[in-house]
């Protein structure tokens, strides 16, 4: 991972831009990329930081260097769930592990309450079909 302007330098040649023409279509001044390239500067500011790495597509930790990934994003929702569920033991749910884990699903993840909704008063040929119509649409 390299410094913050030769990051923002290697995106610009990517895309076949100069850096003053990323700063005058994103409003930002010239100089500040000139500091940050001369190392008067060591970084941006954050709405500046969000400016370039929504131009370029790419996440800000990437464009800071924190990461390598250009498109590595942290859910931070997800992790904090994550970190949760393995600092506390939860009660299973009538002895049953499967349940419990279904039901934690149905708790975080908002399509899948939608699903069941949906699903709650159909037959079972109903349900036999659309889990038909799902393992067709995961096989593409």
């Amino acid at each position: 991972m390299g410094t913050m302007y030769g990051i923002i330098e290697q995106l610009c040649t990517e895309r076949g831009i100069k850096p003053g023409k990323l700063c005058s279509e994103l409003g930002i001044s010239r100089g500040i990329l000139s500091d940050l390239k001369a190392g008067r500067t060591k970084k941006l500011s954050a709405e500046n930081v969000a400016k370039i790495s929504a131009y370029f597509g790419v996440s800000t930790d990437y464009l800071l260097g924190n990461v390598s990934d250009p498109f590595f994003h942290l859910d931070n929702d997800r992790i904090l769930r994550e970190i949760n569920s393995y600092e506390e033991e939860k009660p299973l749910v009538n002895d049953d592990k499967e349940l419990t884990e279904y039901l934690e699903i149905l708790k975080t993840r908002p399509e899948m309450r939608m699903l069941f909704r949906l699903s709650k008063d159909a037959t079972k040929e109903d349900v036999e079909a659309a889990v038909r119509i799902i393992e067709a649409l995961r096989k593409k």
